[in-house]
């Protein structure tokens, strides 16, 4: 299989249509059709449904998306890295959860430019499951998960701690003198999708199953608008909304007969890794700009 036909599949597989991918990528749709047909021979697996107007990951289809986009994803990374060679000579990858992008990510980073040229800093934010397989596959360096690894050859280490806070919009919080779990089925409530972790488990045991959320997203920092506007309330991390609690954009809302757990941040890394020149910016004597 070559590259073209992955990057085919990956885009009919978004946009579902052979004439659609055709004129989006450019090409012919006859091109779009033998790409695909030369994938699946070589598969020997059908990874489309043909419907008369569109078509649909086959169960085959759906899992080797997830290889095709990795294949992908390991082959940018390989020309980012060769680009790079003769520019920097300290290059690091880093995968965060939105998160923690703001709280710890972001400060990291700009130590790590802060003062000189020869340092490329390369972020991927997304789900702890994508990024922790990002990492097996070595496309990235160092994760901050809300979800731990247990696996030999890596290590995985609690890098910070820190609370749920349930904050609205200033001026638009029902509950000033706090809000009973109860209660909690009856509000407006914005919905950050926390996959697997701890988190997300709790937050979802708070509501009956199939509860409707007024609103979903899966990124945190997103629900900032809807919540400064008095759409909903919404649990969050205390460290990723305190600038906005203290520039009196949210207030938090007291808990009243229960409590929230804390949230852990884990920094995982492969065994070996010299981790301390991201996080403290420690590096040898020769390589000392």
């Amino acid at each position: 299989m070559n590259t073209e036909e992955l990057k085919t599949f990956i885009f009919l597989s978004k946009v579902k249509n052979f004439t659609l991918a055709a004129e989006k990528m450019g090409i012919a749709q006859s091109t779009v059709t033998n790409r695909i047909g030369e994938l699946e021979k070589e598969v020997g697996k059908r990874l489309f449904s043909r419907g008369s107007k569109s078509v649909k990951l086959t169960e085959e289809g759906k899992i080797f998306l997830r290889y095709a986009e990795r294949i992908i994803e390991l082959e940018e990374t390989s020309v980012e890295e060769m680009n790079a060679v003769s520019a920097y000579t300290r290059k690091f990858s880093v995968g965060a959860i939105n998160a923690t992008y703001e709280a710890y990510v972001r400060p990291l980073v700009d130590k790590c430019l802060k003062g000189n040229d020869v340092t490329a800093v390369k972020v991927t934010l997304g789900h702890s499951l994508d990024l922790i397989q990002l990492l097996q596959d070595n496309v990235l360096d160092i994760v901050f998960s809300s979800v731990p690894l247990k696996r030999t050859g890596f290590v995985c280490e609690v890098f910070d701690t820190d609370r749920l806070a349930l904050v609205t919009g200033k001026g638009f919080n029902r509950y000033p003198d706090g809000i009973a779990q109860e209660q909690l089925s009856h509000i407006p409530y914005l919905m950050c999708n926390f996959a697997l972790s701890d988190m997300g488990a709790f937050i979802r045991s708070l509501f009956p199953e199939n509860y409707v959320f007024r609103l979903e997203v899966d990124n945190s920092s997103k629900l900032f608008h809807y919540l400064e506007e008095g759409y909903g309330y919404s649990f969050l991390p205390y460290k990723l909304i305190r600038r906005e609690l203290k520039n009196g954009n949210l207030e938090e809302v007291p808990l009243k007969d229960f409590s929230a757990p804390l949230v852990k941040t884990y920094l995982i890394y492969r065994q070996g890794y010299d981790v301390k020149k991201f996080l403290e910016n420690k590096f040898d004597a020769d390589e000392e700009v």
